[in-house]
């Protein structure tokens, strides 16, 4: 478990970081989501220890980090660092290579990993000749290649088209079936929603929620239903208790202050004709992102 206690940082003064603390669980994705300048990336260089913090602790195991455990990290920055005038496969042997594999084993790593990632037709092509998204795909074969135990990755979504996104999430999905500890930030909620077994929201510098996805809906919920009816559902407009967020006939998405007024709304709905839906609707985490910022 990869643990982080109080951590505070500040450049002069301005206070970038303020008592943040959060876990990352080894076996689970975590995603690492905030706005520009809200603290992900100073957080993610102080776990790597690339930054010294103010204050608070940075554990593994429960254990203070050391120079050893890191060298067990895999870190994808959110700028690209690979050597553009190398070949893709002869880069991620000699990244493999000094983690201290033998060229065998790092040849063999170097070349499963990046047909795993959809490179495998480009393994002697230059860095500097694939597509963005091709990047970004050796990018994170550089930070994986030496199966790393805790994988820190600062945008590893960027610049991937959609099959490309799903190739790259199977792969993060493996190695945390397979026990290690994956935080990864992201702009694009909707991946994250998707992906992540763990939610940490950051604004300001400060940790605004973290838990489980479905901890933070459960938190976060309204009472929101969608009815589906075959009679007409003008009615609920004048319903007590009731705020209707979108009606189209027989179709109505609405707010209800109680889960008793929820009740009554279903019990006349179904007086009144047919009810083929009615279901509480969750918040999205764009949703939720939005209301804990604020």
């Amino acid at each position: 478990m990869l643990e982080l206690n109080g951590i505070m940082k500040s450049y002069g003064t301005t206070r970038v970081l303020d008592d943040v603390t959060f876990q990352v669980a080894p076996g689970k994705l975590t995603g690492f989501v905030g706005g520009n300048g809200a603290g992900k990336t100073t957080t993610m260089r102080i776990i790597l220890g690339v930054l010294a913090p103010d204050g608070g602790t940075v554990t593994l195991d429960g254990e203070a980090v050391t120079a050893a455990d890191r060298r067990r990290f895999g870190y994808m920055p959110e700028e690209r660092g690979l050597y553009p005038k190398m070949r893709v496969l002869d880069h991620i042997v000699y990244l493999a290579r000094l983690h201290g594999f033998s060229k065998a084993d790092a040849t063999e790593r170097a070349e499963a990993l990046l047909v795993e990632l959809g490179l495998g037709e480009r393994l002697q092509d230059n860095i500097e000749t694939l597509s963005l998204g091709n990047q970004q795909r050796a990018q994170i074969a550089a930070a994986l290649v030496h199966d790393p135990e805790v994988l820190i990755l600062d945008e590893p979504f960027s610049g991937l088209d959609p099959i490309a996104v799903d190739v790259v999430a199977g792969v993060l999905h493996a190695r945390a079936a397979a026990g290690a500890a994956v935080l990864f930030s992201s702009h694009q909620l909707d991946v994250v929603e998707r992906l992540c077994d763990e939610l940490v929201i950051i604004a300001g510098g400060r940790i605004r929620a973290a838990g489980s996805l479905e901890q933070l809906r459960a938190e976060h919920a309204q009472r929101r239903f969608e009815l589906i009816s075959a009679g007409d559902l003008g009615w609920l407009r004048d319903e007590p208790g009731v705020e209707v967020v979108s009606l189209d006939g027989g179709y109505a998405l609405f707010d209800a202050d109680t889960d008793e007024t929820a009740q009554r709304v279903l019990r006349r709905a179904v007086a009144e004709g047919a009810v083929t839906t009615f279901a509480p609707r969750h918040p999205s985490l764009a949703q939720i992102f939005k209301e804990v910022i604020q």
